[in-house]
């Protein structure tokens, strides 16, 4: 039996032009794809990358040392294996964030608010709490956590415009958010602190994190996550699910 794909994430939110500059940053990344054989998208932004890459192990072992050298970083990344490559090219992409918010945030204003999976149970059980589901319709309709509400996006920017029609529901709750790995929340978490929101919650590492870790008989997790790539969906073990693809980013629904 061949080896499976490893199905890597990863971001970090730091000022990439302190080191090169992001044509360089870009020529950098794109060689390292080629040269360990691994396909993907990689964003890069003056606030820094995120990544979704897959490739054989050793072939991603390589890449990932390769870029914490060239970025000056230690990375987190997170994993799950596939029977297929599920990316078909090699993809390094310049924008203006990372995660497109098009909104101004401090990311610092973020730091004390994410909970490990246990912690993360432990909140949602709470009577006072709010559950934000921050990813778009099409993502939600898949799977989410029990008790979440659906602000009902097509798009992560149209966000802020939910929470400020909203915000008599937010006001005095404790805010729960969650994303698929994290990024997304890393950047509304801040907002909403900016806000006036004082209690925000965000789930360390996402969806995929918390399938990783939990017990499926812990879990408060249901259905399937969408994820970005040709398995449309992962289940409860991260391997690839059976849900429709909502997005109609492959031709169905």
């Amino acid at each position: 039996m061949s080896e499976k794909y490893q199905i890597v994430n990863f971001y970090e939110f730091k000022d990439l032009t302190s080191i090169r500059s992001l044509e360089d940053s870009k020529s950098v990344v794109r060689d390292a794809m080629i040269e360990c054989s691994v396909r993907g998208t990689v964003i890069l932004a003056a606030e820094g990358f995120n990544a979704t890459l897959s490739g054989q192990g050793g072939d991603v072992e390589r890449f990932i040392a390769s870029f914490e050298t060239s970025f000056e970083t230690k990375l987190a990344p997170k994993i799950s294996l596939h029977e297929q490559m599920p990316f078909r090219k090699v993809d390094v992409k310049i924008r203006r964030e990372i995660v497109t918010l098009r909104k101004d945030v401090d990311v610092s204003l973020a730091r004390g608010t994410h909970l490990s999976a246990d912690e993360w149970n432990a909140l949602l059980k709470d009577d006072d709490v709010i559950i934000l589901d921050t990813r778009n319709d099409y993502e939600h309709k898949n799977g989410t956590f029990r008790g979440a509400i659906n602000p009902e996006t097509s798009k992560f920017s149209e966000l802020p415009n939910f929470v400020e029609e909203n915000m008599e529901k937010f006001a005095g709750k404790k805010v729960a958010m969650f994303c698929t790995g994290g990024i997304r929340c890393e950047k509304f978490a801040p907002y909403l602190i900016s806000k006036g929101i004082k209690d925000v919650f965000q789930l360390n590492g996402g969806i995929l994190k918390y399938l990783k870790e939990v017990d499926p008989d812990e879990s408060l997790w249901e259905g399937e996550c969408f994820v970005f790539d040709e398995r449309r969906t992962v289940d409860e073990k991260l391997e690839q699910g059976t849900g429709p693809d909502y997005s109609n980013r492959h031709g169905t629904a």
